[in-house]
């Protein structure tokens, strides 16, 4: 008999990636991704610059970091990079994997998820919707090459503007 009061490991993958949003030091956007194997995490991740260089938020409280030409975040790593690279570097293979975000992979994540053998997607918003284009153009690539694909679409509360 299955138990309706225990939680089902997409929402428990969610939930944490909404929470490592909030350690995000970003004054645009806080981003979390969760890197999952087999129902067990392999690695995590929040937007943000590379460790041992700036905190946006305590360097540029005001405006945030420098620019760069295509209006972007000139130091951050997106939530998902910094979960693939920390995975990398600590010779944890995410081939096989699934990966939780909270804002859906932009087209050069895409291209890094797909290139890593990340097999399924599981997002809650837009990246689209943020930035103001016409469709996810990451999501798009990843439909296109073979990988799963999924909104999640329950409501997960958090007290964070920039989630």
């Amino acid at each position: 008999m299955k138990n309706p009061n225990r939680p089902h490991f997409d929402d428990i993958y969610m939930e944490l990636a909404v929470n490592l949003a909030k350690r995000s030091h970003c004054i645009k956007k806080h981003v979390g991704a969760v890197l999952t194997k087999d129902t067990r995490i392999i690695s995590i991740g929040y937007n943000g610059p590379p460790a041992g260089t700036h905190n946006c938020d305590e360097e540029f409280p005001d405006t945030g970091c420098a620019r760069d030409s295509k209006g972007s975040c000139s130091l951050a790593l997106h939530a998902e990079q910094n979960a693939i690279l920390y995975a990398v570097k600590n010779s944890t293979s995410v081939e096989g994997s699934t990966l939780y975000v909270t804002l859906a992979p932009c087209l050069a994540c895409a291209r890094i998820i797909f290139s890593m053998g990340i097999v399924k997607v599981v997002y809650m918003y837009s990246y689209a919707d943020y930035k103001g284009l016409p469709f996810d153009e990451g999501l798009e690539f990843l439909k296109k090459f073979g990988v799963e694909i999924f909104k999640y679409d329950k409501e997960v509360i958090f007290e964070d503007p920039l989630i």
